[in-house]
């Protein structure tokens, strides 16, 4: 049988005439294309029925050697699922990028929260695509590595001049994306990371004149570990345990704690600290080995700083966003739930953060952002502070990091704000709906149980549905999945519970995860 071969025709024939990757051009490309974000900021964000493509790249463009760590970490581009929402704009397109295809089970269940939108209108101006490639490498790197998916995206793309794309965090890797792309990217330039890191956040606070714990920054050898410990010692002899971060670490799982033994504070103290350093030593991530943590601490550098300590304390922070550097909105405050032995694992988060200091976050949030915004950093970040109750009543808020991309906290809000279409007043600390209720949440993206495993999201819609904890749009309660994907191998997932107060959040979570027992028990 004879085949009708054209051995000099392609179906696809890509020529990559772009800039090299960091190089100069791509660079000046990059902020070319920026100045489009900015006009799409003041004329498109605001316009509900404005024409527009959002272009989502869920990648947590993260150290891999850590994030593997965490259990079904491949899942957690599931987190910006909340984005579907932005269907209900009804002139709005989304391409959803992924490593892996996502179930249209879990489609259908975010398009089936949509408000005024059928699902059938939805669906056509929604396209998932897949890289279909299940490997350790961030999913900005596997698109780039496709030429063929990069055209087919671009080809999806009707006028770049609407056109935007987002991520999860953003490093060189994005920057080339959107430059090949040909959009701009709503977040800030790589090139200004520096600024998102624990050092970089430490001299931030500095700056704005705001508290922050005791410590060094721009740390990198054990010598240099050894020598802050020394040093907050010194200062305080009473003090217990301090802190080691990583610049670039993420949910707690780059940084150790260190307690200090009996030693006596003399000029030995820092030699002896530095010699038992690994005997005192403890890493966050139990799977991270005290020699993977020197090893990636070295690579990234880091802070040292001093454990707080508190009759009372509480985790908080606050979520800011930069539009134009005259254009600043604090959309939220959270009080944080950290877990592990020393609470330094987050594991989910209350909304919005107790009234007694919300206004005051929301206040240091605006300076920081205001600060910021002059240095050319664009788009959401968060503060996550320490706050300690003082023997006056009063609190005392120590800023510990600023990180300059989505977060925990960030798809909690994004539905409550998609769904209920209300607003936060950061003046009086409350979130108001387009009907005038007031709403609160009680959210965990790290809810998992091993009896959970086997559970596949069919079941836990059935489960939901039965059992009458699914989000109810008529009144604007109920419960919302997230990270449905790792339930059924990892036994996990993440819960929105929204309520008309703070305890009526907090039972539809208590009752979601009795119901989740009762059924797998």
């Amino acid at each position: 049988m004879q085949t009708d071969f054209a051995p000099n025709r392609k179906t696809f024939d890509y020529k990559d005439t772009g800039p090299a990757f960091g190089s100069k051009e791509e660079h000046e490309l990059f902020e070319k294309n920026q100045l489009g974000i900015i006009q799409q900021y003041e004329k498109i964000f605001p316009d509900n029925y404005a024409e527009r493509t959002v272009v989502i790249v869920p990648s947590l463009t993260l150290d891999m050697e850590i994030l593997s760590k965490i259990k079904g970490a491949i899942h957690y581009e599931e987190r910006l699922l909340c984005l579907l929402m932005l269907l209900r704009l009804p002139r709005t397109k989304v391409i959803y990028i992924s490593s892996m295809p996502l179930s249209d089970v879990i489609i259908d269940y975010y398009l089936h929260l949509l408000q005024g939108i059928t699902g059938n209108h939805a669906r056509q101006r929604l396209t998932m695509l897949s890289c279909y490639d299940l490997s350790r490498k961030p999913l900005t790197e596997k698109i780039l590595e496709r030429p063929r998916l990069i055209e087919r995206i671009k080809k999806l793309i009707d006028d770049k001049s609407s056109t935007h794309l987002t991520c999860y965090n953003i490093t060189p890797l994005e920057k080339s994306l959107a430059v090949k792309l040909d959009i701009p990217l709503f977040g800030t330039d790589p090139s200004m990371f520096y600024e998102g890191s624990k050092s970089g956040a430490r001299k931030t606070f500095r700056a704005c004149g705001i508290d922050m714990p005791d410590g060094d920054e721009d740390l990198k050898t054990k010598e240099d570990i050894a020598k802050s410990l020394a040093r907050l010692k010194r200062k305080d002899p009473a003090l217990r345990k301090a802190v080691v971060k990583m610049n670039d670490g993420f949910s707690g799982d780059g940084n150790a704690i260190y307690r200090y033994p009996e030693l006596k504070i003399d000029d030995a103290l820092e030699k002896n600290i530095l010699s038992t350093l690994s005997d005192n030593l403890r890493t966050v991530a139990k799977d991270v080995s005290q020699e993977l943590f020197f090893e990636k601490f070295s690579e990234m550098e880091g802070i040292v700083e001093e454990f707080l300590e508190g009759d009372e304390k509480m985790s908080p922070s606050v979520q800011c966003v930069i539009g134009t550097k005259n254009k600043i909105e604090i959309p939220s405050t959270h009080d944080q739930l950290l877990g592990g032995d020393d609470g330094q694992i987050f594991l989910g988060a209350i909304f919005p953060a107790d009234k007694q200091y919300a206004t005051e976050l929301a206040e240091i949030g605006n300076k920081v952002a205001l600060y910021l915004s002059q240095k050319g950093v664009l788009g959401r970040f968060a503060i996550d502070f320490i706050s300690v109750r003082q023997p006056d009543g009063a609190w005392k808020h120590f800023a510990i990091e600023i990180n300059l991309r989505k977060g925990g906290t960030t798809h909690p809000y994004m539905m409550i704000q998609f769904l209920a279409n209300g607003k936060y007043n950061a003046e009086d600390g409350e979130y108001i709906t387009a009907s005038g209720n007031k709403r609160y949440y009680f959210a965990s993206d790290n809810v998992q149980d091993p009896k959970y495993i086997g559970l596949t999201p069919n079941d836990l819609i059935d489960i939901a549905m039965f059992h009458g904890v699914m989000y109810d749009g008529s009144s604007q309660e109920g419960v919302v999945f997230h990270l449905i994907g790792a339930l059924s191998e990892f036994g996990k997932l993440g819960l929105v519970c929204i309520g008309s107060t703070p305890e009526r959040a907090k039972e539809f979570y208590d009752r979601t995860l009795r119901i989740l027992d009762f059924e797998c028990g």
